[in-house]
């Protein structure tokens, strides 16, 4: 009996370290003690020049692959952190301690990601670097990476933000609504992100889905509780979103359904997250195989329409199939009615000509414009200088032009226009020839 607790207790002991080592080698949080090595001795000195020694010594070349990775995602530099240390002291000061606390998340973490293994048995490894960046994001994903910018995800309503500047308004408003209790959903969310096909879909229906997925099975492996705002919204009337949602939900930009603070009718942001999620549980609640409704959502090809609005059909959350709610979106674009003060296609254009003239079929955005390259390239694009002017309906627009004599143009005025209900713009190509002097 002795020898069989004995052994018992080694087994023990070792499946004990085992776990403990993997755990190890899944959460790596080695970049945040170097940082604040780094901060402390920058802080002391107003040397620029030993500022710049200190991060390379005790932070940047001592860092993770996670720190290079996320680095690599959001362009940060040397100079992005030396001007965050020295801009920011009262925030770096105040959020310190929540970062530390990433240390005794770790095995909740780790205990989401196995959970997620029972649900999705082909998950495969991945790595959470729980790093330091210079505020631009406070999560992400590349390869097989999950990639947290700590100084954010750890960030909560108590984190001092005054000092920041106007321009990082949708930040504190982030930070302000951040509770460092979702860090475990949130990582296993992230974690779901590296099994996906893609992490950019072509369009909103696509992106939204995307992130939708990662949040309701990550919520379903852990039992945790969405943060989603809307998700706990008894006000929220559920088929207005669904239907401003279809009828958006072709564009290629997300608006205010993804990452945005935008104002909207709702006054929710997010909303592409909440209608992913609830495709989601509506497809899961009409599988017969659970298992394999997971499966179908993680490895499913965001990019694939045929993938996709199978996927969403089959869910029944729409009440029109996909094919028709995309004829009635093609049918709704705004359209360019015309251009001037010459036609499209005119072969003798006065190359004095100084101004375009383009009339939409609809009231439009009068912040946003987009022209493109046409198939000639950029050797046949007219110098647009700047708008000079919006309509007051906001139908027509006038855009400073300067030509050359005796030269073909080829352009598009691109789906980046959207109207005033932000929908995309039907692209329209513009062709013409200026006479010579």
């Amino acid at each position: 009996m002795k020898k069989l607790l004995l052994i018992l207790s080694l087994f023990l002991a070792i499946t004990s370290s085992f776990a403990q080592e993997n755990e190890k080698n899944t959460i790596i949080t080695t970049d945040i003690d170097n940082f604040w090595t780094a901060y402390d001795k920058i802080r002391l000195t107003k040397d620029t020049t030993l500022q710049y020694q200190y991060l390379n010594n005790f932070f940047l070349e001592k860092g993770t692959p996670g720190l290079k990775a996320i680095g690599q995602a959001r362009n940060y530099t040397a100079k992005s952190y030396i001007d965050a240390i020295n801009n920011y002291p009262l925030f770096w000061n105040s959020v310190r301690a929540n970062t530390y606390k990433v240390k005794t998340l770790s095995k909740q973490i780790f205990a989401g990601i196995h959970q997620l293994k029972q649900l999705y048995p082909a998950l495969k490894p991945a790595k959470i670097y729980f790093t330091i960046g210079a505020l631009r994001t406070g999560g992400t994903t590349l390869r097989d990476m999950v990639l947290i910018g700590s100084e954010i995800a750890m960030a909560d309503k108590s984190t001092i933000t005054s000092e920041f500047p106007k321009a990082f308004s949708n930040l504190v408003t982030y930070l302000q609504n951040n509770n460092t209790e979702n860090t475990v959903l949130t990582n296993v969310h992230e974690y779901v992100h590296t099994q996906q096909k893609t992490n950019q879909a072509d369009n909103l229906l696509g992106q939204s889905l995307l992130e939708g997925v990662a949040e309701y099975v990550s919520v379903k492996a852990t039992g945790r509780k969405s943060a989603l705002p809307a998700l706990s919204d008894p006000s929220l009337d559920q088929e207005k979103v669904k239907d401003r949602f279809s009828r958006q939900m072709f564009n290629w930009f997300s608006g205010y359904w993804l990452y945005s603070n935008e104002e909207n009718e709702f006054n929710l942001r997010d909303l592409g997250y909440y209608v992913g999620y609830n495709i989601c549980k509506k497809y899961d609640e009409q599988a017969t195989d659970h298992q394999l409704a997971i499966k179908e959502m993680i490895e499913l090809d965001y990019s694939n329409p045929a993938e996709l609005y199978a996927f969403v059909d089959k869910s029944g959350y729409f009440n029109a199939p996909v094919q028709d709610l995309k004829a009635r979106y093609e049918k709704e674009r705004p359209r360019v009615i015309s251009v001037g003060p010459f036609k499209n296609k005119d072969q003798e254009v006065d190359p004095g000509t100084t101004e375009l003239r383009i009339e939409f079929s609809v009231p439009m955005n009068t912040q946003i414009r987009n022209f493109k390259y046409g198939s000639l390239g950029p050797d046949h694009f007219p110098q647009i200088n700047k708008l000079i002017s919006f309509s007051p309906d906001g139908k027509t627009a006038v855009f400073e032009l300067k030509l050359k004599a005796g030269q073909s143009y080829q352009f598009i005025v691109g789906d980046g226009f959207r109207s005033q209900d932000r929908i995309s713009l039907q692209p329209y190509p513009i062709e013409f020839k200026t006479r010579d002097k």
